[in-house]
């Protein structure tokens, strides 16, 4: 079992991990991540480098010491995605390590199936201006793709009829009204974000199978083609949202 340094700031909860493989193969590997997360979308640039300094001191290791960094390449927040891949880039070339970039929706997934059990997930994170990001993931062993991700509005997500599928993710407690009528949507499991937790896990497997990419070619995943808004933009947006209440 490789050891794992992840890091996760593409929403308003950030997070690192830690999958240490010292406990033995015979130790659900769970038990085995430590974790460190924080609040507040302005100080994710702040918070993560302490983090991960924490866990490795907890852990008796070095940055060394770790197989490869992980993080969430997004979707999500704009600044986020660029701050989780650019402290683990830095990490990185300074260990001499790969990086392993990861999809935050897949991420959402293992979460849902780690707390239900589920084979079959909707995840959808809330993309802020109108819109959500969203993908459907079935687990035979390994995640497959059902839907790719895809930004879109919420009423517009549209995932494949299938017998048990669970939906998660904070878009559904964003636009509760959007999904008022989705079949899909009762009882979704709408506290579950992004965290590095799950990232320091897929990345075992993502590890494995030779997804890992040198420092200077970890890039983050970008579903909104434009992500900065002019102030009239900002202002039609916004009084198109009023009008729609």
């Amino acid at each position: 079992m490789p050891i794992i340094l992840a890091i996760e700031t593409s929403s308003e909860l950030a997070s690192c991990a830690l999958l240490n493989s010292a406990d033995g193969a015979d130790t659900p590997v769970l038990t085995r991540v430590l974790t460190r997360e924080a609040s507040g979308v302005r100080t994710h640039s702040q918070s993560v480098l302490p983090m991960v300094q924490e866990l490795l001191r907890d852990a008796g290791l070095l940055l060394s010491d770790c197989d490869a960094i992980a993080f969430g390449a997004g979707p999500g927040s704009f600044t986020g995605v660029r701050t989780a891949c650019g402290v683990a880039q830095g990490l990185a070339f300074g260990a001499r390590k790969p990086v392993l970039p990861l999809v935050t929706l897949e991420a959402m997934a293992e979460a849902c199936r780690a707390r239900t059990g589920a084979t079959e997930v909707l995840a959808v994170l809330d993309a802020r201006m109108g819109e959500v990001y969203w993908a459907q993931y079935r687990w035979t062993g390994a995640w497959q793709v059902v839907r790719e991700p895809a930004l879109c509005a919420p009423g517009d997500v549209a995932p494949e009829a299938v017998e048990g599928l669970v939906a998660c993710g904070n878009g559904f407690a964003a636009y509760p009204d959007a999904f008022a009528d989705a079949p899909f949507a009762a009882g979704a499991h709408a506290d579950i974000l992004p965290h590095a937790r799950e990232f320091a896990v897929l990345g075992v497997a993502a590890l494995a199978a030779g997804r890992a990419v040198p420092a200077d070619e970890a890039q983050p995943l970008y579903l909104r083609n434009k992500v900065a808004y002019t102030s009239a933009e900002r202002q039609a947006i916004n009084a198109a949202k009023a009008d729609a209440r």
